[in-house]
């Protein structure tokens, strides 16, 4: 049983990473249903999930975008926030981890419920001075080190930084926001890895069905609603918070 829940929240994620973001309200919560410690869970979790960002980006190939300073910039940005993210993670006891992960989790369902809102916001506030600039690097950065260190939401995150600087192209944003949240998992799991982090049997079952819904998900972009996967996605966000509330706080 756990198996099959490990390969279809695989599978899960991926789509759901590829449409919106937001895989890791499904799969981290049934990386800890297998017995993984917090802190493993997490790191096991990334790697599983960490593919499908890019075989999203690339299933999408048109809308890929042209090699510049500025995605060269960016992608450097993420590599490095999410190298600290991982090691602030690394650096804390799992009863210090546990505490957050309720909070954590109703974070993300928040930021992904609101993410239309957020992003209407941020098309308004759109960067084009050079202090704009700086402003949308700085946001950039902030959200590379959290998609380091626990990653629910940083596709939210990363679309409403990215619609700062890109036009109205939500095909386009989707998949640079996939591009750079490759980055920062990339990043990311070289350190989780190296530091022997990962609980391997695991990992590689949910990564089989996360590469499946990675492809899967970036030709359903093209014509799938978001909606329907958004409220799924909201959904279970609620439900994980209140559980892992009841585990952790009560």
């Amino acid at each position: 049983m756990i198996i099959f829940l490990l390969f279809i929240s695989g599978i899960a994620g991926g789509i759901i990473n590829a449409l919106a973001g937001g895989a890791t309200l499904i799969t981290f919560p049934v990386m800890l249903a297998a017995g993984l410690t917090p802190v493993i869970a997490n790191a096991s979790n990334a790697v599983a999930v960490a593919p499908g960002h890019l075989i999203a980006a690339f299933a999408d190939r048109e809308k890929l975008p042209t090699p510049d300073k500025y995605l060269l910039i960016s992608l450097l940005l993420c590599v490095m926030g999410g190298v600290l993210g991982a090691l602030l993670l690394l650096m804390l006891p799992d009863r210090w981890f546990v505490l957050p992960v309720p909070a954590l989790i109703a974070f993300a369902t928040v930021l992904f419920a609101f993410a239309p809102a957020i992003s209407v916001w941020a098309e308004r506030r759109r960067a084009g001075t050079k202090a704009g600039k700086r402003r949308w690097l700085a946001a950039l950065s902030a959200a590379s080190i959290y998609g380091g260190f626990f990653g629910a939401g940083l596709g939210v995150i990363l679309t409403a930084v990215l619609s700062l600087q890109e036009p109205d192209d939500i095909r386009r944003v989707k998949v640079l926001k996939n591009l750079l949240a490759t980055a920062v998992s990339l990043a990311a799991i070289t350190i989780f890895i190296v530091q022997d982090a990962v609980q391997w049997p695991e990992t590689l079952v949910m990564l089989t069905g996360a590469l499946l819904g990675g492809y899967v998900g970036g030709l359903l972009v093209r014509v799938l609603p978001a909606y329907i996967v958004r409220w799924f996605v909201i959904a279970a966000g609620i439900v994980m918070s209140l559980v892992y509330a009841q585990r952790y706080w009560y």
